[in-house]
């Protein structure tokens, strides 16, 4: 009996990596923005945080928008070609590269994320203009030298690079960890490169509580941070305006929404390596 074509092989390995028995952060944060890839046990517990705090709903569509136009941002006035999203998450409308290259199509991609969900949904963010590039790597935030030297068969790491880490850091249960990763990932791009981070934060009762519950779901624990924490991210980079600050009050524009900024329990900032 002849052995399955390497493809077929890498799907069904793929395939079998995927646990739909409990909730998942990547399917979870798709159903909260309209997507179509999740299953029933992440509707579920979707369904259960809007009942205890409808406002997660608010933190995922408006830090969706954040990626847009901080992209647009880097893209344009900060004239950035590359960019380099770790924890990508699953694919939906605005893509960082569908962002950048409408911009810029000369503009450069590198996704990153280990998770088999996101990998089996890999070639729906692989396509580019042909004036640029679009790559995808199954790699860990915990190994960022790993991490920067496969991203550098697409880009060039002498020029300056965006490193876009949004609603990720939670994963990472000690915050002086966290920022430990951060700073490699960031030590190993030139001067001119910017960092940009999203995510939730611990600034209410409700999102608290979401946060326990989805923890207890058995799921992957996604710990929420205070501002202070977010903020210490950007230590050592030039923030660029208007600093860490709720996710829809920065540099709103046209592309936004009508949610109100106090409502959102999200925090953001751009910071410029020196």
């Amino acid at each position: 009996m002849s052995e399955p074509h390497p493809l077929i092989h890498a799907a069904a390995q793929t395939r079998a990596r995927i646990d739909t028995s409990k909730p998942h952060s990547a399917r979870f944060w798709n159903y909260f923005v309209g997507g179509k890839d999740h299953y029933e046990v992440d509707r579920e517990i979707g369904d259960q945080i809007k009942e205890i705090f409808p406002g997660l709903v608010d933190v995922a569509v408006t830090s969706r928008h954040f990626l847009g136009r901080a992209v647009r941002h880097l893209a344009g006035e900060a004239g950035i070609r590359q960019f380099l999203d770790v924890g990508t998450g699953l694919p939906t409308a605005d893509n960082t590269h569908e962002v950048a290259q409408r911009v810029a199509p000369d503009a450069r991609i590198v996704y990153v994320d280990n998770d088999p969900i996101v990998l089996a949904h890999a070639k729906a963010l692989l396509t580019s203009t042909r004036e640029g590039r679009t790559a995808y790597l199954d790699a860990d935030l915990y190994e960022p030298e790993a991490v920067l030297e496969a991203a550098a068969a697409t880009l060039d790491l002498s020029r300056p690079v965006a490193l876009m880490i949004l609603n990720t850091l939670g994963h990472v249960a000690d915050y002086d960890q966290a920022r430990g990763l951060v700073h490699r990932l960031m030590a190993g791009l030139p001067s001119g490169s910017h960092l940009v981070i999203s995510d939730s934060t611990a600034t209410s009762e409700g999102m608290i509580a979401a946060s326990e519950a989805y923890n207890a779901s058995g799921a992957v624990p996604y710990h929420v941070r205070g501002v202070a924490e977010i903020a210490g991210f950007f230590d050592g980079l030039e923030l660029v305006d208007p600093g860490v600050v709720r996710v829809p009050e920065w540099r709103p524009d046209s592309h936004g929404s009508a949610i109100p900024a106090a409502a959102v329990d999200a925090y953001c900032g751009v910071g410029r390596k020196p």
